[in-house]
């Protein structure tokens, strides 16, 4: 419970106190937040939420995932579909319906999977519905083979490079190799002004809490305890009567939706969606921050992600030539020295500092 609040606080009362310092204070007072960083701090909550995904079927399932990236890019072009219908006339060549990339590529008609995107609600449920729609399929097939290990996480990425290729592609509808950008505005709010900068920081920041809260449920639960013992010891759960690939299913579809949550969040704050964010890399460095931040802890995920995309923010500014050599080099430190990472030394160290049973009987003596 001291864990939840913690982390509960750190985000929600950190994303709050950042807002109130970017609108409430002058440019010029030495308090004040500028735009820029709320935006980044908005970006990295995205991250979190998706360090959140990869930690539960990797940290409580055992299902090392190489290709997490797919989801949160699938929900990052439903949400990009949306807010290209939200241009309107508005774009280069002035066309109510087609977006612009349509336009100069020569297309006449909407294409049918682009109706009802001009309603957000669309956008947010496609975001978790063509996720999970993938992961069901895709995790329905290989655990139902019984596939596992380097296999899984092989095939994982395979997904994931495939999905890239093929957006890549101007026949597939989604922009091609430019992906969509020049948004104008979300839900009738300009992208772009201050307030609205704030205001999508403020919402990841509460989905998250929200993601982290249904994820802690998840595990402490019977199902999470049921799916710990598939991942210590898969033969002997299912000798005991437990189907393994319906547990492990389950997790990989509630994961890639949350993945999907964190794509549809990620794309108005940063301003643009291309196939660069299906890239196995993404996934890897996904992996890293799960790691780092503590793999089978939650809160670790999310302490991770921000650690780690703040350390690569200023060292691509100050070294940028050094960043993924630092990235590779962190990951083997972390693998050899800190195993349960950042929050598990962190709970090596208050387990060591506290008292032992027998230190306190003999203290009780000494005072009695």
């Amino acid at each position: 419970m001291r864990d939840a609040v913690i982390t509960l606080t750190c985000v929600l009362g950190g994303a709050a106190l950042l807002a109130v310092l970017n609108l409430a204070t002058p440019e010029t007072s030495a308090l004040h937040v500028s735009s820029f960083v709320i935006g980044l701090t908005g970006k990295y909550l995205c991250y979190a939420i998706l360090a959140l995904a990869v930690d539960l079927v990797w940290g409580y399932a055992g299902i090392l995932t190489l290709g997490h990236a797919a989801f949160f890019a699938l929900g990052g072009y439903a949400m990009g579909m949306y807010l290209m219908r939200e241009i309107g006339a508005r774009g280069v060549y002035a066309n109510p319906l087609l977006p612009d990339f349509m336009v100069f590529l020569g297309w006449k008609h909407l294409p049918w999977y682009w109706f009802g995107f001009d309603h957000i609600a669309v956008a947010l449920v496609a975001a978790m519905v063509v996720p999970a729609i993938l992961a069901g399929v895709f995790g329905w097939l290989t655990f139902r083979s019984r596939v596992s290990g380097v296999y899984l996480s092989i095939i994982t990425q395979a997904l994931t490079y495939a999905l890239m290729l093929a957006f890549f592609r101007n026949e597939m509808g989604f922009g091609g190799n430019n992906g969509m950008t020049d948004f104008k505005d979300i839900a009738g709010f300009p992208i772009g002004r201050d307030g609205t900068t704030v205001g999508l920081m403020l919402v990841t920041a509460v989905v998250l809490a929200a993601a982290y809260l249904l994820s802690r449920a998840l595990v402490r639960s019977r199902y999470g305890k049921v799916l710990i013992a598939v991942r210590d010891t898969e033969s002997r759960t299912r000798f005991l009567g437990y189907r393994p690939e319906h547990y492990k299913l389950v997790v990989w579809v509630i994961s890639a939706v949350l993945a999907g949550i964190g794509g549809a969040l990620y794309v108005p704050q940063v301003g643009i969606i291309n196939p660069s964010e299906f890239a196995p890399a993404n996934s890897i460095e996904a992996v890293i921050w799960v790691a780092v931040g503590g793999r089978g802890t939650l809160s670790g995920a999310i302490l991770g992600a921000v650690l780690v995309n703040l350390g690569k923010t200023w060292l691509t500014g100050a070294l940028p030539e050094v960043w993924l050599f630092a990235l590779g080099g962190l990951f083997i430190v972390v693998t050899l020295f800190l195993p349960r990472g950042l929050i598990g030394l962190a709970a090596r160290r208050r387990k060591r500092d506290e008292p032992t049973p027998t230190a306190v009987a003999a203290a009780r003596e000494v005072t009695g």
